[in-house]
């Protein structure tokens, strides 16, 4: 099975600049967090309902790789894959390209399953079964 890649694309408003009209480093953040819901989504795995059913990913360790800013208009590409799974986490890859196809950065987020009240907890089922699948160990 391959594996699942997802892709969204954000345009650079002068907002997301600093006073070069460079993107701001952790604008990158936002735009993998960005990736990551809509990977999810993607999968069928909506994050509101799963808040119902008190279970939340949290951000546990990120890891930003800067390889080319990003400027004041630029269109780029936010590539999400999963790179390895445990029953709790989930560590995604970022690749994050400019409209000439340019990597500006590289990324890694491991994402911890925790309850509402902040307790670790196992990935549920069904949602662990649509990320495996995504993964393309299966």
């Amino acid at each position: 099975m391959k594996q699942h890649t997802n892709r969204i694309t954000v345009r650079i408003y002068y907002e997301d600049t600093d006073c070069g009209n460079v993107v701001y480093y952790a604008n990158y953040l936002k735009y993998m967090e960005r990736g990551r819901t809509e990977y999810l989504r993607d999968l069928g795995c909506d994050l509101f309902e799963m808040q119902k059913q008190d279970t939340l990913f949290v951000v546990a360790e990120a890891t930003v790789k800067y390889h080319r800013s990003a400027l004041y208009n630029d269109l780029l590409t936010v590539s999400t894959t999963v790179v390895e799974m445990s029953s709790v986490t989930v560590i995604f890859h970022y690749d994050i390209v400019n409209q000439h196809n340019v990597l500006c950065v590289s990324g890694t987020i491991k994402a911890a399953c925790v309850s509402c009240a902040g307790k670790i907890k196992r990935i549920p089922k069904d949602v662990y079964q649509k990320l495996h699948e995504g993964f393309g160990t299966m």
